[in-house]
């Protein structure tokens, strides 16, 4: 089935769009830039997927030694894999992935501008977990993970911040976690 979607949609599922509807989303945009701006980028780790059960979106949850004094395992690993249940979830063929594409192909696809496919509410409720982990837990630790559509699905990219003034040298090095680089 073809998910024929205007691009304009996803732009509200990058996690950094605040939006009216989105309550308290316009502070913690804030309080992410601030953490971007104050600290000053000091490593970066790619989450590789994972195709050992074939083409489904599956993220590996090998814990990366670069995060080893930065966060626990166990919280790493949880939303490595909630991450993944989300995305199982977008891609599960049910009765409403079915009715959507017959709606589309009997109105040619004109459907979509005016109502939200349920692999594009998956999307967003990823977004919106992906900034609220970011919040919570990720960004108090000097961490920021970036939604792995704005990467095309290949990788989750976390940032590793440091503070300006605790470290001199930033290497801005890059390090690549799972068996395949990029």
């Amino acid at each position: 089935m073809c998910h024929c979607v205007p691009l304009k949609r996803f732009q509200h599922t990058q996690g950094l769009v605040p939006t009216a509807a989105d309550g308290n989303m316009a502070t913690e945009f804030h309080n992410l830039q601030e953490l971007r701006h104050s600290a000053s980028l000091a490593n970066k780790v790619f989450i590789q997927r994972d195709y050992s059960e074939g083409t489904t979106c599956r993220f590996q949850t090998k814990f990366p030694s670069e995060l080893e004094s930065r966060i626990e395992r166990t919280l790493f690993e949880d939303t490595v894999k909630t991450l993944n249940n989300y995305y199982a979830e977008a891609e599960k063929i049910g009765g409403q992935s079915y009715l959507e594409g017959c709606l589309a192909c009997s109105t040619a696809y004109l459907i979509f501008l005016c109502m939200e496919t349920r692999y594009e509410k998956v999307l967003k409720k990823i977004a919106k977990y992906i900034q609220e982990q970011n919040e919570k837990i990720y960004a108090p630790r000097g961490l920021l993970i970036t939604d792995p559509i704005e990467r095309g699905m290949r990788v989750i990219e976390i940032s590793i911040y440091e503070d300006r003034g605790s470290s001199g040298s930033s290497s801005g090095s890059s390090s690549v976690s799972g068996s395949t680089a990029r």
